[in-house]
């Protein structure tokens, strides 16, 4: 699958499918979930309303986490076999990743303060996400910091690459250090998990996170490519003009 949609040409005919379809799906998921999240779901007994901030902190952190491992595996193949198809792939995973990682520490310091009284802790899960966001950010910045543009598809993949050891440190940190987070409730066997009222609609509002993220990085390899297509179109015309003028 991933070798079809290496073609530029067959990207588009799949884009065109994908998109709206993925879009569509957002909608309805992020939408279902939150109401879900706001009206369906119950209280926390301990924490009241502010659990609901969960529905949106979860699935930023596990979208943020998903669109680095696609980033950093867009770069493996853009650095190795030098694809330029890959190297926009991992670009238009970057800037959605990067928001989602700048929504969970935003939403995450908003549900910290009311439950450990603190809006910002200094434990390994939340400054291995900080850095993460640094992590995206110093991506982003390699294209416009170098002038080059297959230099700076070099060295924002190697970049990207080792910055891939950061997301192992993310998931084990609560089991690595002594946190304030608790340790995973969904994703890990034996544990508690959360009452179906609440998984439900967290699992929505991942669905609806996911599909975004598939939608905007289609959408945003659609339009460069096609951007890309119509540049090499006028230079081939202006060619054929400057030798028929000759």
């Amino acid at each position: 699958m991933l070798t079809y949609l290496a073609n530029p040409e067959r990207f588009l005919r799949f884009a065109r499918i994908a998109r709206p379809v993925f879009g569509v799906l957002a909608i309805i998921s992020l939408g279902y979930g939150l109401w879900l999240s706001l009206i369906g779901s119950p209280e926390d007994y301990q924490q009241g309303d502010s659990v609901r901030l969960m529905y949106i902190h979860v699935p930023a952190a596990w979208s943020a986490l998903m669109a680095y491992t696609a980033l950093a595996s867009a770069s493996f193949v853009s650095f190795v076999w030098r694809h330029p198809l890959a190297d926009i792939a991992a670009k238009a995973f970057a800037v959605p990743g990067m928001a989602f990682t700048f929504l969970c520490l935003v939403t995450g310091s908003l549900w910290g303060k009311p439950i450990w009284n603190t809006w910002w802790q200094w434990d390994g899960r939340m400054t291995s996400v900080l850095i993460l966001f640094f992590i995206y950010l110093a991506y982003l910045s390699v294209g416009s910091l170098v002038a080059d543009r297959k230099k700076a598809a070099r060295y924002a993949s190697i970049l990207a690459m080792v910055g891939f050891i950061n997301i192992p440190i993310i998931k084990f940190s609560v089991e690595w250090w002594n946190s304030l987070h608790q340790p995973a409730t969904i994703s890990n066997i034996g544990a508690p998990g959360l009452p179906p009222e609440m998984l439900w609609p967290l699992l929505t509002m991942v669905l609806g996170f996911t599909a975004f993220f598939a939608w905007a990085s289609i959408s945003t390899i659609q339009r460069t490519i096609l951007i890309e297509k119509s540049a090499r179109q006028t230079v081939k015309s202006g060619a054929k003009i400057t030798l028929d003028t000759l």
